[in-house]
C-alpha cells in the first residue's frame, strides 16, 4: 500500500495539490502554492496548464507516493530546486544539485549590466562596416551551475568563456549545463580559486594571458556570523563554499578585483554581484586603484545595490 493511500490522501490532481499546499503552508514554506505545483509538475512530467485543465485526473499509486514524498522533503526544508533538479535563469533551464548555489533572479542583473557595458562590442556584426566584431574573451569566476557563463555564451556567439570554480563537483554540473544549451565548445572549465589558475599560465596558444574583455562574478559574500539570518533552506542545504565570503563577507572582493585588474585588457569590463550592504566597501576597494574608471552601481528591482561595474583603463 502506498504512503498516500495509507494516510487516506486524495489522489486526483485537484485534491493532491490542495493537500500539498496545506501541508507546506503548515510548515511555513515560502511560496507554498508554487512549490506544490512545481513538485507535481515534476512528478507527472506535465506543465502548469495541464494541471489546471485536468483537475480530476487521477494519480496512480507510484506517482502519488513520489509526489507526497517530495512534499514531505520540501516541508522539512529541502529547496524545491534541488528536489526537481532544475532552475530557470535568463530564460534557460539549468540543472542544479546541492553541489551548486541555486541561481537567483537578482543575478540576472549581472548579465544585463555586462551586456549594456559591452555595448557594440557585444554585437557579432559591426554595424558600421558589416564585418565581424572582434571575438570576445570572458571569464566567469566561481561559476557554480554555470548560469552566468552559459547565459553570456548564449547571448554572445562570438565569445570564448573561461569558467572557474574551486569545486570539481560544481564544474561537472556547469559542464552539463553548457552542453545542454549548445555552448560547451566555447566554454573552458578551470578548477581554480578565483582567477588564480588563469594568472599562473597561458590559457591557450591563441591568446595572450592578459587579454580578457569581460570578467563577471557572483562571489561568496555572506558574512560567516550572519549564517543564522539565512533562510533554513539556504543555510542547511546550499554549499557553504558558495555562500560565505569570510567573517565580514567582503574578504574575497579585494583579491577578485586585484586579479581581474591584472587579466583585463584595455577597456576591459569587470562586473560583480554585491552582497547586502557591501556596495560602499566594494566601491572603495575599486576606487583605490586609479586604473579603474567608469565605476557604477546598479540596483535590483527591490532597490538594493546589486551589481558593481568598472572599466579598466
Amino acid at each position: 500500500m502506498s504512503a498516500s493511500a495509507a494516510n487516506n490522501v486524495p489522489t486526483d490532481v485537484r485534491a493532491a495539490l490542495k493537500h500539498a499546499m496545506a501541508r507546506l503552508r503548515a510548515a511555513q514554506v515560502p511560496s507554498a502554492t508554487l512549490a506544490a505545483e512545481l513538485l507535481l509538475m515534476h512528478t507527472l512530467g506535465r506543465d502548469r496548464a495541464w494541471l489546471y485543465t485536468h483537475p480530476e485526473a487521477s494519480l496512480d499509486a507510484v506517482a502519488a507516493e513520489k509526489f507526497f514524498s517530495l512534499v514531505a522533503r520540501r516541508a522539512a526544508g529541502e529547496p524545491t530546486q534541488y528536489l526537481t533538479g532544475k532552475q530557470e535563469f535568463w530564460g534557460l533551464e539549468f540543472q542544479v544539485t546541492p553541489a551548486v548555489l541555486i541561481p537567483r533572479p537578482e543575478t540576472e542583473h549581472v548579465v544585463e549590466v555586462a551586456l549594456e557595458r559591452l555595448g557594440a562590442r557585444g554585437i557579432k556584426i559591426d554595424m558600421s562596416t558589416g564585418g565581424p566584431t572582434p571575438p570576445l574573451r570572458i571569464a566567469d569566476v566561481g561559476t557554480g551551475s554555470g548560469c552566468l557563463a552559459v547565459a553570456l555564451a548564449h547571448e554572445l556567439p562570438h565569445s570564448e568563456v573561461f569558467a572557474t570554480d574551486i569545486s570539481s563537483a560544481a564544474l561537472e554540473i556547469a559542464r552539463r549545463n553548457a552542453a545542454r544549451h549548445g555552448v560547451a565548445d566555447r566554454i573552458h572549465f578551470v578548477q581554480a580559486n578565483l582567477l588564480g589558475g588563469l594568472l599562473c599560465s597561458p590559457l591557450d596558444t591563441r591568446h595572450s594571458p592578459l587579454a580578457f574583455d569581460l570578467i563577471v562574478s557572483n562571489p561568496p559574500y555572506v558574512a560567516r556570523d550572519e549564517a543564522s539570518t539565512l533562510a533554513r533552506e539556504v543555510r542547511e542545504h546550499e554549499p557553504d563554499a558558495a555562500l560565505f565570503g569570510g567573517p565580514t563577507g567582503i574578504e574575497l572582493y579585494a583579491r577578485l578585483i586585484e586579479q581581474s585588474g591584472a587579466l583585463l585588457g584595455a577597456r576591459g569590463i569587470f562586473v560583480v554581484e554585491l552582497g547586502y550592504n557591501l556596495a560602499g566597501a566594494v566601491r572603495e576597494i575599486v576606487s583605490r586603484d586609479p586604473h579603474w574608471s567608469n565605476i557604477t552601481i546598479t540596483n535590483d528591482l527591490a532597490g538594493i545595490p546589486r551589481v558593481l561595474a568598472a572599466e579598466r583603463a
